[in-house]
């Protein structure tokens, strides 16, 4: 097992802990078992890195060849288990307020972090040219974890109905794959990410979301 330290694994690493508490969080509210909160822990950290390489045929994914992201997902998991299994109060209404406005600062991070990630690894992967399949697949790395959390548990996609989630992703992916053809790629990798994490928390303190059909 290969690992290399970067700004950027640093920053996935967060964004990895902050993606698999938010599914192992909503496994434990659904109160499944803990098999069930390893499943939707870990599938929540590193799905979207798997929907993207099964996209662009880089079978096995990522994750199976070099499973630390894996790993940091189950231990974190697992500790969040355990915390909870002995501390019940930590369900209730003040401490999850305050744990989710943590959580949401971290998961902003990791959105921006793999958003920009994902496109990294597609125009590694000689996709370069195909801008519409870059800034796809940087999305779905950002947002596809949580997506398959949310089917597993029976409820509506977050990224759908909440504080303009993915459009947050969108944006940045756009930026970066529009700056790749003016500066240098790293500069242009942190700007992406960055726009995400500030559309993410400016959406989330402002309540900013899309208008719906019917009026609520």
């Amino acid at each position: 097992m290969k690992i290399e330290f970067s700004l950027f694994f640093f920053i996935e690493v967060i964004g990895t802990i902050a993606f698999a508490s938010s599914g192992a969080m909503v496994a434990i509210k659904k109160q499944l078992d803990l098999l069930g909160v390893i499943v939707l822990g870990v599938t929540t950290a590193v799905g979207g890195g798997m929907l993207r390489d099964i996209i662009i045929g880089n079978v096995p994914p990522a994750l199976f060849k070099d499973p630390i992201y894996v790993l940091l997902a189950f231990i974190t998991v697992m500790l969040l288990f355990v915390i909870v299994r002995l501390n019940q109060k930590i369900l209730d209404g003040r401490s999850m307020e305050t744990y989710e406005k943590v959580m949401n600062i971290f998961d902003a991070i990791g959105l921006g972090a793999f958003t920009v990630v994902g496109i990294d690894t597609a125009v590694l992967s000689g996709y370069g040219d195909y801008h519409f399949l870059i800034i796809f697949l940087g999305v779905i790395t950002g947002v596809g974890g949580g997506i398959l959390r949310d089917i597993m548990a029976g409820q509506t996609p977050y990224v759908l109905r909440k504080h303009i989630y993915a459009c947050a992703s969108i944006v940045g992916a756009i930026l970066y794959a529009w700056l790749l053809n003016y500066i240098d790629g790293n500069i242009a990798m942190l700007i992406g990410a960055c726009s995400v994490v500030l559309i993410r928390l400016m959406a989330t303190h402002f309540c900013w979301n899309l208008p719906t059909a019917t009026k609520k």
